[in-house]
């Protein structure tokens, strides 16, 4: 999917509002319509998305530093789509989940939960970090739980999917703890909003 880098969107932001409203008033209306226009479309898009789908590119590269930086220039997360504010905190989550942090990760998975998300496979993806957060604080009984939720749900994403039979092959393991590597597998691969899958509508 293709991304607009964040800064070329400031720029156009800006350049476009300002450029329009002094063409609008040096020469007419029509002069600065094209650049006003380009402006708020510009900016009506980094208030619906904020910064998302480029912080989660960067996550699935494993450039930890660079996503978190980015998702740091979302300066409006309350006013996000709807959807995309639970994406929004669950990407925080999948930080914290990097760092091994699992007590801020589970503070932002639950309010990704409760903001709502925009389908079963985020919300899914999300209860399943809840899972290894809990597995990774050798909670077993409160991750077979969650774990038994989460199967509730209609997940189609092949790859998230494959993810959660590796879980549950994991917590059938009785009286084990579960693989370290298995709390990389979401935090570390990042979790697109949508995909290929219905997205919210962003008209």
């Amino acid at each position: 999917m293709f991304v607009i880098n964040i800064y070329l969107r400031f720029a156009l932001i800006v350049g476009g509002i300002l450029g329009g409203i002094g063409l609008w008033m040096g020469y007419g209306f029509w002069y600065g319509f094209p650049f006003l226009l380009v402006g708020i479309i510009m900016l009506a898009g980094y208030l619906m998305l904020g910064t998302i789908l480029s912080t989660n590119q960067l996550l699935s590269q494993q450039r930890l530093e660079e996503a978190e930086k980015r998702l740091s220039l979302t300066f409006f997360p309350n006013i996000l789509l709807m959807g995309y504010k639970g994406v929004y905190y669950m990407t925080h989550g999948a930080l914290a989940m990097q760092k091994r942090d699992f007590s801020t990760a589970e503070t932002w998975l639950k309010k990704s939960l409760a903001a709502g998300l925009p389908s079963e496979n985020e919300k899914g993806a999300a209860m399943l970090q809840l899972v290894m957060v809990a597995a990774g604080k050798n909670n077993l009984k409160s991750a077979q739980t969650q774990f038994a939720e989460l199967k509730k749900l209609n997940v189609t994403e092949p790859m998230l999917k494959e993810q959660i039979r590796e879980v549950e092959k994991q917590l059938k393991q009785a009286g084990q703890a579960m693989n370290p590597s298995m709390m990389g597998m979401m935090g570390g691969k990042g979790f697109r909003p949508g995909g290929k899958r219905k997205q919210p509508k962003m008209r």
